[in-house]
């Protein structure tokens, strides 16, 4: 079996900054005897193994993974190889295809990994604490690794940790696949191995390396997916009939264990626990926007304990986690991260700028991520009365301009709606751009028909076809007509935010308490939820909740945090299919903006517009839940069995 094969270096695929390069020097023909004396030729060897992890920091282009660019937040202005996720929302994937073809090389990820603990006693000039630290990385590598199997394609074989015998039939290389609780399971005991072994710190150099958080904070999101309904007794019968073979296992549990919730808040509370993380936040400065009464009054009833809203800039907290400003390094809620190996026109940034700055103007999102961010006093959105109408004057805090001709509909938002979303008239400030074209810098992008975001003259498809991109990884320096570029960005696959609202999700639906080791959490603790709510809500100047409402409340309002809070992050298209809520996402009518509206006719143009191009479509069934396994292992493994739908 190809993934199961003995080979020691394969082909460079994306990966996650510095700790996934790999010296020239070790060429396929290196030989394990030779590499396991030594401490920094084992430590090449772990950075190959993690070579095969996917670039999570590639959202769109030329991506590792399906799972940003076949969200229902968003889909690309070009269906072609270098944008295939668009594919899966459109139907065009078979298990046939090579688009996102994953399955052989993180078995192979996982092999290395197994390779490295088995001879992790050979290594000479290492000292207990080190050894101890690649351990972890092995454990992290191989948790990690089954871990975005289970993303993939679901319940996946568990292969032995020790390798076959090179003798071995095809027979007893063939694994049934395991149940979807028993490789949480596993991969649960590699991360709880990883945080034991890792550094929980690492030095600048080693920054891409992951730390005993890492592994807490993995740990935290398996749990909370593991949880949720659709992979806990609630799909509603749809795999009743997907068993395993040879003892009838069910592959997708039939029954709910709420004590799943219990596990998923403890793992939260660990990561919370170690204080080594904390929302990041900028101080306020003289031009932060004053809050609202609404966040003052509900900080007085119900503050907390970390930052208190009033000293802080909110739209400077928020967007610096993600355009580049503050370094990774110093970000305390950056937990894990890595860097695009793409920069210019492929970069998320470089996606959405629009043609005139030399970007792709290619990436669209829909007017539902538009619309479900709040009102700047936390009230939900309603479209004001002549919305179309511009407000008549700029309007300018920390450091952000909003023009004077935009359309009310965009006034009064919540900070994280101009933090996060791209929309008519909205300021582009590009200020690298070192050109003679005034044009070129400070541009107010206009997607009209006949405005200034129309495609070259070169590439006809490179437009915005819903007249709202994604602004949350462009920083104002950001532009790439002549003399420009774009700022380095490190992507954030954990962050502390994220844990936060892991954990509030999880004593929301935890009934009765729930004890692990020296961890005793309760279902629906008031301060527990509110205190890890707000802190989400207050630094984005919010108002945070003065009362815990009802479980079905809570729970709507959680899920409405995490789509705001996580918007382009990659985590929408997993937390609508845990949720049981993909078929309804993606059933609805894309919308967007009248981009066929030329300036002359504004209200036409900021009219909810069902769009019907050959791009803005949503197919949606049951299959595609979980993505197929390619054609080519299940010819490899005859005990392999297809995904339901496939």
């Amino acid at each position: 079996m190809q993934m199961l094969s003995i080979c020691i270096f394969g082909a460079m695929l994306f990966s996650c900054s510095d700790f996934l390069d790999v010296d020239y020097h070790f060429k396929n023909t290196t030989q394990l005897d030779s590499i396991f004396k030594k401490k920094e030729q084992v430590d090449q060897y772990l950075r190959n193994a993690a070579s095969y992890l996917p670039n999570e920091g590639n959202l769109w282009t030329n991506a590792s993974t399906p799972f940003q660019g076949a969200s229902d937040e968003n889909f690309t202005s070009f269906n072609d190889d270098r944008h295939a996720a668009i594919k899966f929302l459109l139907d065009e994937i078979t298990d046939f295809s090579t688009y996102f073809v994953n399955y052989d090389q993180w078995y192979t990820g996982i092999r290395k990994a197994n390779i490295v603990l088995q001879r992790m006693s050979e290594i000479e000039d290492i000292s207990d604490l080190d050894r101890r630290d690649f351990m972890g990385r092995c454990y992290f590598l191989r948790g990690y690794f089954y871990f975005q199997l289970l993303l993939q394609y679901g319940p996946v074989p568990i292969v032995p940790e020790e390798a076959f015998a090179a003798d071995a039939s095809v027979d007893e290389m063939s694994l049934e696949r395991a149940t979807y609780d028993e490789c949480v399971e596993y991969i649960c005991e590699n991360l709880g191995q990883a945080a034991e072994y890792l550094y929980s710190v690492r030095p600048s150099v080693e920054i891409s390396i992951p730390t005993s958080g890492a592994a807490l904070a993995t740990l935290s999101r398996v749990r909370l997916f593991a949880a949720s309904p659709w992979f806990n007794g609630g799909s509603g019968g749809f795999y009743t009939d997907w068993t395993r073979k040879s003892d009838g296992a069910h592959f997708i549990s039939q029954n709910g264990d709420n004590e799943k919730w219990g596990k998923a808040a403890v793992a939260a509370k660990r990561v919370i626990n170690t204080e080594l993380y904390e929302l990041y936040t900028s101080k306020k400065r003289a031009d932060t926007k004053d809050l609202p009464d609404a966040v003052k009054q509900a900080y007085a009833i119900r503050p907390v304990e970390q930052f208190n809203p009033e000293d802080i800039d909110p739209y400077r907290s928020y967007t610096e986690v993600f355009n580049g400003d503050v370094a990774v390094e110093i970000n305390p809620e950056i937990i894990y991260s890595c860097r695009a190996t793409q920069s210019g026109k492929d970069s998320p940034a470089g996606i959405a700028l629009p043609a005139l700055m030399g970007g792709m103007n290619g990436l669209n999102l829909t007017h539902d991520v538009a619309e479900a961010f709040y009102m700047e006093d936390g009230t939900p959105f309603e479209m004001p009365a002549n919305h179309w109408e511009a407000i008549g004057t700029d309007k300018l805090f920390s450091g952000y301009t909003l023009k004077a001709s935009v359309a009310k509909m965009y006034d009064n938002r919540e900070i994280r709606f101009y933090a996060t979303i791209g929309f008519n008239h909205c300021l582009w400030p590009g200020s690298s751009y070192t050109g003679s074209t005034a044009s070129l810098k400070n541009v107010e992008v206009q997607y009209y028909s006949n405005g200034n975001a129309g495609p070259p003259a070169t590439f006809a498809v490179d437009y915005n076809h819903a007249g709202y991109t994604c602004k949350k990884y462009v920083h104002p320096d950001d532009n790439l007509a002549s003399g420009g570029g774009i700022r380095p960005k490190a992507f954030p696959i954990f962050r502390y935010a994220e844990i936060l609202l892991n954990y509030a999700e999880a004593l929301n639906e935890l009934e009765g308490t729930y004890s692990e080791g020296n961890m005793m959490v309760t279902g629906r603790e008031e301060n527990e939820i509110l205190n890890a709510f707000n802190q989400i809500r207050y630094r984005a100047g919010l108002p945070g909740l003065t009362s815990l409402p009802s479980r079905e409340d809570m729970r709507d309002l959680i899920k409405r945090e995490r789509r705001i809070e996580f918007v382009c992050e990659g985590l929408r298209y997993h937390d609508v299919r845990r949720w049981g809520d993909a078929q309804q996402a993606y059933s609805k009518p894309v919308l967007g903006m009248n981009i066929k509206a030329s300036s002359s006719q504004r209200e036409a143009f900021h009219s909810i517009t069902t769009l019907n191009d050959d791009k803005a479509r949503r197919y949606f069934e049951y299959k595609n839940y979980f993505w197929p396994i390619p054609k080519t292992a299940l010819n490899k493994n005859n005990k392999l069995v297809q995904n339901p739908g496939w």
